[in-house]
């Protein structure tokens, strides 16, 4: 069993930046995701980004990936990537067990950074299994990694960041994008995202959702329906759109199940996406040198998730007895950006739920 100071399960913004500045403080970090290439979901991501200077603004996704990758290349002696490998297990003794193609194997670390990110939540209605049925992760995935349009005409389904963002992909890539639908009764997004799509054209129609999609070997259309002010259907207000594409944006849920199978204390937060884990206030769960940064404790933007990873990166150095030398600074730092980042109202959800989080957490 081959023994590590520090694992990070995750190579996303959030992984990544926790690796940088564990390496900074002097410890040997190996960084294990189930993808071919680090970056998560950044390197998908055409769009240039919020937040300030610090986090990248004005430099598309993919662009960060890389130059957070390039940040530990100083640090190759003590780094440690695992590409295509996925984290099976994580056990109370810190043995993480990884699968690569066929072979298994176990390790055992002195802390783990937990930096899964999070999965496309679905949406029920019927057909809703016929080809033509995307997340719009899967969308920005064959669109912008592998260049493979997925149809011709799409109805986007959710009006929330990601939701407007592919849509205007879409758009850029040659699709027709009929319309916007949103179960709820206002708009989810950033304004300026929704004034770009109406701008080309595409309505946003809010309090209306899918009813079914119709077709036989694939979409050829979808049926949607106006929800009433207790979310029922109102009859003789469905609509059918002709498409090839229905592309889900309802959300996402934080992927818990490595921390779960530790038995590591969770709770169900739902302004934080889900069952996440109970944190202080340095994102450390109750098993001890065992932190949490990025989705998997609360969806955000990857602006958020960096810091987080940044943050997780430096308390568990400290925690090994590797105190980064310019830790104190870089701590007010951190804490200081996650609230910039977390004040106004889009940040209302996280803040409310953080703080049924933490208080919880801070009585065990």
């Amino acid at each position: 069993m081959k023994e590590i100071d520090l694992m990070i399960i995750g190579g996303g913004p959030a992984g990544l930046s926790a690796a940088k500045v564990a390496l900074e403080a002097g410890l040997k970090v190996m960084i294990v995701d189930r993808n071919m290439s680090l970056g998560g979901q950044l390197i998908k991501q055409t769009h240039k980004f919020f937040g300030s200077e610090k986090q990248y603004a004005k430099t598309r996704g993919f662009d960060i990936a890389k130059r957070l990758i390039d940040k530990l290349a100083v640090h190759k002696d003590n780094l440690e990537i695992c590409l295509e490998t996925t984290a099976v297990g994580l056990y109370k003794d810190y043995v993480v067990t990884t699968l690569q193609g066929e072979t298994y194997t176990k390790y055992r670390s002195k802390s783990i950074i937990i930096a899964t990110g999070a999965s496309e939540k679905v949406l029920a209605f019927e057909n809703n299994d016929l080809p033509g049925v995307y997340g719009a992760g899967a969308v920005q995935t064959l669109m912008n990694l592998y260049g493979v349009i997925p149809g011709k005409k799409a109805l986007m389904v959710g009006s929330g960041n990601i939701g407007l963002i592919v849509s205007y992909q879409m758009m850029q890539a040659g699709i027709e994008v009929l319309a916007i639908v949103e179960a709820a009764p206002k708009i989810g997004g950033y304004k300026v995202h929704a004034a770009k799509i109406r701008r080309l054209g595409v309505p946003i129609h809010t309090s209306t959702t899918v009813k079914r999609a119709v077709g036989k070997d694939q979409v050829e259309a979808v049926v949607t329906v106006e929800l009433d002010e207790k979310w029922k259907e109102i009859p003789g207000t469905e609509k059918t759109y002709e498409t090839d594409i229905v592309c889900i944006s309802v959300g996402l849920s934080p992927l818990h199940q490595l921390l779960s199978m530790a038995e590591i204390e969770m709770r169900y937060i739902p302004e934080l996406g889900g069952l996440v884990p109970i944190v202080d206030e340095f994102n450390e769960t109750s098993m001890e040198k065992v932190f949490v940064c990025g989705d998997v404790i609360g969806v955000e933007e990857a602006s958020s998730a960096m810091v987080e990873g940044s943050l997780a990166g430096l308390i568990a150095a400290k925690r090994l007895g590797k105190e980064h030398p310019e830790h104190e600074a870089r701590l007010d730092d951190y804490l200081k950006q996650l609230s910039d980042l977390r004040n106004g109202p889009f940040g209302i959800k996280t803040r409310v739920g953080l703080k049924k989080l933490r208080g919880v957490g801070d009585a065990r």
